[in-house]
């Protein structure tokens, strides 16, 4: 701790200190007060700016100290000073002592408390963001919270200083004028207890609850002013309408549909969305042929003699299409209408929050619903680069009509769709070039995960191009040339087929929610309910965010749907404090939780255990001795704050983490489970190995040593 800081609370130890040692409280009960009223009054009337300047002086520094005897300092200024200025006073001075116990409990806490409790908080600093005055406003005038109590906490969240103290000053002076309007009655009271009676106390909680009334109403105006000059119809045909049959339209109509709900479903493409037809399936089956291409190159080295003469790559994008095809009915029309949903094919339209118009080719309607869910998804992000419409560019969603493999293929994009596309590719004969503007692929992953790929790509032979800035596409003696800037310097890329890898945008153009007024950003705004500003109209998955990907999407789904069903009656505020994602190449790179990159921006504190798994015998007997697990846990402690694992397979061993860490399991639970052996399983068991030896109580071992050398005597 800076010295600033150790100096400063010698400071107020030694304050504090010196008013009990020389028991300078003795002066601060009623007892005293009554006594030297008469002296008070009179000293007023001679030295009366002097008296009110050490009265306030006195009453500051008692409160930011914490010091007992406000209440008697406030009886004191009605007694003394009169109703009028003895609340000016009181009210003035509670608030700038509270106030600088609250910056000093902030100087000197707020920071540690935070980097050590941050995730803990994070809820609770979004809430005080949120309702911090009123929350803080319901405790200032409920007189049954310590006054310190509150000044001191309130100082280790991320309240504003300026909304602490005008909230301080309103909030504190009902029971303020309580106090002084007694103290001008000083001779009646012969104890505290008589300043508050039952009914008294029970009229100031009541007006606690004050705040969070006027937040119900608040809301009701919010609400009225969101629908106003829209019809709310007096029934509707429809419990809940979806817009998007993705994966998170789809649990959303599966989730109404089990609870017993009328929900429709509307879809104007196909049933699935990006993952089924252009995603997630597509694209993993994609990489099983070229892992497949790849376990027949390294068969050799087994003593099997294989070759592969060609590769026939109409007949691999054939492949892909008859996956998709085979998982298709688990998202289809018919299973859906089986289970009770509605589903229409059409484009939909909000033309009111309760009306949604459907368009089709047998002409259009009108479904009146309480809440709809919208689950529009997303598209590739493809920015206007100059140049690039003349090339005839490639992305996730058309890249799956290829019937020639290109011989030249250049991936615009480092992150994990382009990793993993320009790895297939690659295998598949091309010759790929990924292009990314940044220092290293996978930004988002540790820097040690992001190098075990690259060096992986640069072995199966992918140029990767790092550090450049892709600035326009061009066509120079017939061939296509992109045009990156390097270094300061303008290189040329050519290529015959380019695949934009960029990320993906929202999909909120086409359905009616500028028109209406429903607020966006990037995203489609909403709020830890799903709510969008229409509270009746909730969003979930790729439009909303924050994250995309499928599992989250269907995550989402669940309280987006309960949510607007069940609404205002029951709500959930959706969870993300466990999300795992993992990149598909070779060797695969998992996360969940914390990577160590975040960890360190955030300033949380950590330690790391890693295991290698190149000595790991499963691993060594299937050709797969490469990668490692990185854990990271609460210094000296087991608990997961997050786990990157590189490897083959490693989306598969993160499962056990992810459930771990959603349970509240550590590694010493992790360690006595029986892992079956061989199984690369077991080096989740060894990681947790590697930490318990590293924090062995060696005192105790040393005990325990001598112990063992005792009885061999």
């Amino acid at each position: 701790m800076p010295y600033k800081k150790l100096l400063f609370i010698a400071i107020i130890i030694a304050l504090v200190g010196s008013v009990f040692a020389f028991d300078l409280t003795q002066y601060l009960t009623l007892e005293q007060l009554k006594q030297q009223q008469q002296t008070l009054n009179q000293l007023f009337n001679e030295r009366p700016i002097f008296l009110l300047g050490v009265y306030f002086v006195i009453y500051v520094i008692s409160t930011a100290l914490s010091i007992p005897g406000a209440t008697v300092l406030t009886l004191g200024a009605g007694a003394v000073f009169g109703f009028a200025w003895g609340l000016l006073l009181a009210s003035f001075a509670s608030s700038v002592g509270a106030l600088l116990a609250f910056l000093s409990a902030r100087w000197l806490l707020h920071d540690w408390v935070q980097k050590k409790f941050g995730k803990r908080l994070r809820a609770i600093n979004e809430g005080i963001e949120r309702d911090g005055a009123f929350y803080l406003l319901s405790l200032r005038l409920v007189p049954l919270f310590p006054f310190f109590v509150i000044n001191l906490v309130m100082g280790l969240t991320k309240i504003k200083t300026w909304t602490y103290y005008w909230v301080s000053q309103v909030g504190m002076l009902l029971a303020t004028a309580v106090y002084v309007n007694a103290g001008t009655q000083l001779a009646e009271i012969s104890s505290l207890g008589d300043i508050l009676s039952v009914d008294v106390l029970g009229a100031l909680v009541l007006l606690g609850l004050m705040p969070l009334l006027t937040k119900f109403i608040l809301s009701f105006l919010k609400r009225r002013r969101a629908y106003g000059g829209f019809s709310k119809p007096k029934s509707f045909d429809t419990n809940l309408v979806v817009i998007g049959a993705g994966s998170a339209g789809l649990v959303s109509a599966y989730i109404a549909a089990a609870v017993k709900a009328k929900v429709t479903l509307i879809e104007k493409h196909k049933m699935g969305g990006d993952c089924l037809n252009t995603g997630c399936v597509p694209s993993k089956a994609l990489l099983h042929v070229a892992k497949s291409i790849r376990q027949t190159r390294e068969a050799e080295q087994l003593g099997l003699a294989s070759r592969i003469e060609a590769i026939d790559f109409a007949k691999v994008m054939d492949n892909v299409q008859q996956v998709i095809a085979r998982i298709a009915p688990h998202d289809s029309v018919e299973r859906y209408t089986k289970l009770g949903v509605d589903v229409e094919q059409g484009e939909a339209t909000i033309v009111s929050p309760w009306q949604v118009k459907v368009q089709n080719p047998d002409g259009e309607k009108t479904i009146s619903t309480r809440s709809i869910i919208v689950a529009t998804g997303a598209r590739p992000l493809v920015p206007d680069f100059p140049g690039l419409k003349q090339v005839d560019y490639l992305t996730s969603e058309n890249l799956w009509q290829l019937r020639e493999l290109p011989k030249r293929l250049l991936v615009l994009g480092g992150g994990p769709i382009g990793c993993e596309l320009a790895q297939a590719f690659q295998l598949l004969g091309s010759q790929v070039t990924v292009v990314e503007m940044g220092a290293r692929l996978l930004a988002n992953d540790d820097i040690d995960a992001a190098a075990l790929v690259q060096k992986q790509l640069r072995d199966d032979g992918v140029e990767l191009r790092l550090n450049h800035k892709a600035k326009e596409f061009s066509e120079k003696n017939s061939e296509r040339v992109l045009i990156a800037e390097h270094e300061e310097e303008d290189v040329e890329l050519p290529f015959d087929r380019v695949l934009i890898a960029l990320g993906r945008q929202a999909n909120l153009e086409g359905f009616g929610l500028q028109e209406l007024g429903v607020e966006t950003g990037k995203t489609l705004k909403v709020n830890e309910l799903l709510q969008t500003n229409f509270p009746n109209i909730y969003g979930c998955g790729d439009v909303a965010g924050p994250y995309q990907f499928t599992h989250v999407a269907s995550h989402q789904a669940w309280y987006a749907a309960v949510n607007a069903l069940f609404d205002p009656y029951k709500n959930f505020r959706v969870d993300y404090s466990v999300i795992p994602w993992v990149t598909y190449t070779t060797p695969e790179v998992a996360n969940v939780g914390l990577t160590e990159q975040a960890a360190t921006d955030r300033g949380v504190d950590y330690e790391v255990t890693e295991y290698d798994i190149s000595d790991l015998d499963r691993a060594i007997a299937d050709q797969q001795a490469y990668g490692r697990i990185k854990v990271l846990t609460e210094p000296g402690k087991d608990k997961i704050l997050g786990v990157n694992i590189v490897s083959a397979q490693a989306g598969e061993l993160l499962a056990e983490y992810v459930l771990a860490m959603k349970q509240g399991i550590g590694l010493n639970k992790i360690l006595g489970t029986i892992h079956s052996y061989p199984t690369m399983a077991e080096a989740n068991k060894s990681v947790a190995g590697n930490w318990k030896r590293a924090h062995a109580p060696e005192k105790l071992l040393n005990w325990v040593q001598k112990f063992h050398s005792w009885r061999r005597k």
